[in-house]
């Protein structure tokens, strides 16, 4: 999500990059939702085990302020486990909230593997959906890791709308060993809707 400028410091370059900001500065929407850490996810099923939004969540919001459709970016970055037992599955959902635009690209550029130290690859490529009801695009992929010498397939989704974006990473005991080719994609977008109507909260 990083657009870097160089700028080989020549006055005139400056002052033309900053006329291009202001430029393409208007027509953000308002800020009327926040993506929020509710204390369980998908029906009670998920409890909130850690906030990461200090560590991972700046990350994500350093990048997004390079971006030019993303305006006042916050990283908000939280874990859920299965029951509250990680061993039994895991849940995460990395974003952000602001106010966006360009938003089925933003929503393309959060299709990235979920952390950096970890060996991940794309194993099955991304698919778009448009669950019954939702109103909204959601992007779906599969993504083969390896982490401590264990291996792992799991869906990673996302979601962008005016004022929150997010990847929904979901992985299970159960699911975990599975061939790339049988998850169920579809069925994950649905479950990233739900999470995006539980976590997307209006700005009171």
């Amino acid at each position: 999500m990083v657009i870097a400028v160089l700028v080989a410091g020549f006055t005139a370059i400056g002052v033309t990059l900053a006329l291009v900001g202001v430029k393409f500065d208007g027509g953000y929407p308002d800020a009327n939702y926040a993506l929020t850490q509710p204390k369980t996810l998908l029906d009670g099923r998920y409890k909130f085990s850690k906030n990461l939004s200090d560590t991972s969540g700046q990350r994500i919001e350093k990048e997004a302020n390079t971006d030019w459709d993303v305006r006042d970016p916050r990283g908000v970055v939280g874990l859920y486990t299965l029951d509250g037992d990680a061993a039994k599955g895991t849940l995460s959902v990395s974003g952000m909230d602001g106010r966006f635009k360009n938003v089925d690209s933003i929503r393309r550029r959060m299709m990235t593997p979920v952390t950096e130290d970890d060996k991940e690859d794309v194993a099955e490529s991304a698919q778009d959906f448009t669950p019954d009801g939702a109103g909204i695009t959601v992007s779906c992929e599969v993504i083969s890791s390896e982490r401590t010498g264990t291996a792992m397939t799991y869906p990673l989704c996302a979601w962008a709308d005016d004022n929150t974006a997010a990847c929904v990473a979901l992985i299970t005991s159960a699911s975990m060993g599975q061939d790339p080719s049988d998850v169920d994609l579809e069925a994950a977008a649905r479950t990233t809707v739900q999470v995006r109507s539980e976590t997307r909260k209006a700005i009171k």
